[in-house]
């Protein structure tokens, strides 16, 4: 089993224990983390739904990111990732979620936000944390790299931990 197989079953071991759900809202992982997760029989016991929102105008339909963001912020922030990873937990009425939006490459980049910028964000109930990180590598890196650190963050959140530490 490879380390991302490992990592959703640990999730689904540590999520079946508390009796929760969890739902995704991916953009630059195109549904990996969602894909990542189901590839673990008995998933639909803990897995709730997940929301490829790639375009802006699906970010705001899906998951109600406010428009208003992608102009004053653009779609890789804090801000946006915050806003996902919400609309996705009222959505999908999941306790815990996770959502990313980055700059895979290997266009795209800018000096403000080069390829690899990837924003995290992680949500249990109320609690919310989210993460800037600056992964290496080609587009296929920095995908399989933010799955994993999606997946990473979401244990150590299920078992009460700070999810961007690690």
């Amino acid at each position: 089993m490879d380390a991302i197989s490992q990592l959703a079953a640990q999730l689904g071991q540590d999520l079946r224990a508390l009796g929760a759900q969890v739902s995704t809202a991916e953009s630059c992982t195109g549904g990996g983390i969602a894909e990542a997760i189901t590839r673990i029989p008995g998933s639909s016991a803990w897995f709730e739904a997940g929301y490829v929102t790639y375009s802006n105008a699906q970010k705001t339909r899906q998951l109600d990111v406010p428009p208003g963001l992608f102009t004053s912020v653009g779609a890789v922030s804090r801000e946006v990732v915050e806003a996902m990873v919400r609309g996705a937990q009222q959505k999908s009425s999941a306790r815990f979620s996770v959502a990313v939006s980055g700059v895979a490459g290997p266009d795209g980049g800018s000096a403000e936000k080069p390829v690899g910028t990837v924003w995290l964000a992680w949500a249990n109930g109320e609690q919310l944390i989210t993460r800037k990180r600056l992964f290496a590598g080609d587009r296929d890196a920095v995908r399989r790299q933010t799955v994993e650190a999606a997946l990473a963050g979401l244990i150590r959140l299920a078992a009460g931990e700070n999810p961007d530490q690690g």
